[in-house]
């Protein structure tokens, strides 16, 4: 019928379409490497670690401060120095706490 190669058919090989193919593929490998989750190691580690030292500082300032305005409630007396102290209390609880599980050694 129609002696022409079909325009489907692969061209002939060229050494610029082989360099071409072989720098897209180191490309794909570094894009891989580059975006690949870390499996489960050191970076979930440290970042429970920072999510329990923001909890413990939260935590010991606003239960601080709960706890005074629940002493200043019951013991009128007290104010301001309820809630100051037990704000204080509190700061120095959640600091405590840091520094144990910053001194801790890891598993």
């Amino acid at each position: 019928m129609n002696d022409e190669p079909d325009a489907r058919d692969p061209l002939g090989e060229d050494a610029r379409l082989d360099a071409l193919d072989e720098r897209l593929r180191a490309a794909r490998e570094q894009e891989e490497q580059r975006t690949k989750p870390v499996a489960g190691g050191e970076a979930d580690a440290n970042y429970r670690a920072g999510n329990r030292v923001l909890a413990d500082l939260l935590g010991g300032i606003v239960g601080g401060a709960f706890l005074g305005w629940v002493v200043q409630q019951f013991f009128p007396a007290t104010r301001p120095w309820g809630l100051l102290v037990m704000l204080f209390l509190g700061i120095f609880v959640a600091f405590r706490n840091i520094i144990r599980m910053s001194n801790r050694r890891p598993d």
